[in-house]
């Protein structure tokens, strides 16, 4: 199987106010729009907000690499964002700060502190 591109789906239960959150409160930039929804760039990927579909938050959440979490953070608390997990260093060694969307969908903000085995690169 050859993967070409991907995109995590997300079916908001208030697509404007989604919409709002994803593009000014997090500042993602648009990729495309259609009459369904909107695509926004996520880093090397892609987040689509979909009008279609029945809504269920789970247990998933969004995995956001910043390149410092104690800026983001700040630039989040500005725009009225409250962490829902205060900013710290887990034991597997990443910084992280959790907030929610507008429904209540886990985003997990991590910096990749020097030295962690994620910077390293394996290739020989």
């Amino acid at each position: 199987m050859e993967i070409l591109s991907s995109r995590i789906l997300v079916r908001p239960r208030d697509w404007e106010v989604s919409r709002r959150f994803y593009a000014e409160t997090l500042g993602l930039a648009v990729a495309r729009e259609f009459p369904g929804g909107v695509v926004f760039f996520l880093g090397t990927g892609y987040l689509e907000l979909s009008r279609a579909g029945a809504v269920t938050i789970g247990d998933d959440a969004l995995w956001l690499q910043v390149r410092s979490l104690p800026d983001a953070v700040a630039e989040l608390r500005d725009r009225g964002v409250t962490p829902t997990r205060e900013p710290r260093r887990e034991f597997w060694g990443l910084d992280e700060c959790w907030i929610a969307d507008p429904d209540g969908r886990a985003i997990v903000l991590v910096e990749v502190p020097p030295g962690h085995p994620i910077r390293t690169d394996t290739r020989t």
